[in-house]
């Protein structure tokens, strides 16, 4: 499974709110510590904001932040609505689908069920998880930020205990 590049943003963007709470944070920031183009960065925060994910304000002394708090943001979801538009292969589109095997293909419940583990795996995640308490990460996304929480990261499956 390939992420698209728009959910790869949306995640540093998250990430880099997350590390940078208790203060509006703007795209120019963002494009240059997360390595984004600001246009790329634009339609993310956009839709980000759209799905609720995101407060923004306007103006000279506007930015963005997160809309709730990253404790309450599960990784899982992100990843779901960002990726939802995009057809894990041909069968799975409705509309652009001419692969003359798809009634008697059986790769396609195979892919549902590996993208159905992979969600699994990621929908214990919380952003809090990801980004607070990640030394490492906060020096590259918030040196002197301020990431106030600390949920541990929970315990991953295995691929063998995926399933």
């Amino acid at each position: 499974m390939r992420v698209t590049k728009r959910t790869n943003i949306a995640i540093r963007v998250l990430m880099y709110c997350a590390a940078n709470t208790g203060r509006l944070v703007t795209k120019s920031e963002i494009a240059q510590r997360c390595n984004a183009s600001e246009n790329h960065l634009a339609q993310v925060i956009n839709q980000l904001a759209q799905l609720g994910y995101l407060h923004t304000r306007r103006g000279r002394n506007g930015g963005l932040e997160l809309s709730r708090n990253a404790d309450r943001i599960r990784i899982g979801e992100v990843f779901r609505v960002m990726e939802e538009p995009v057809p894990l292969a041909e069968c799975f589109a409705d509309a652009d689908n001419t692969c003359p095997l798809t009634a008697a293909c059986r790769l396609r419940d195979a892919l549902t069920h590996a993208a159905s583990a992979f969600y699994r795996t990621l929908d214990p995640l919380t952003l809090d998880a990801l980004v607070c308490g990640n030394v490492p990460l906060l020096d590259i996304l918030g040196p002197g930020g301020a990431c106030t929480r600390g949920t541990p990261l929970p315990e991953l499956a295995t691929p063998s205990q995926v399933s």
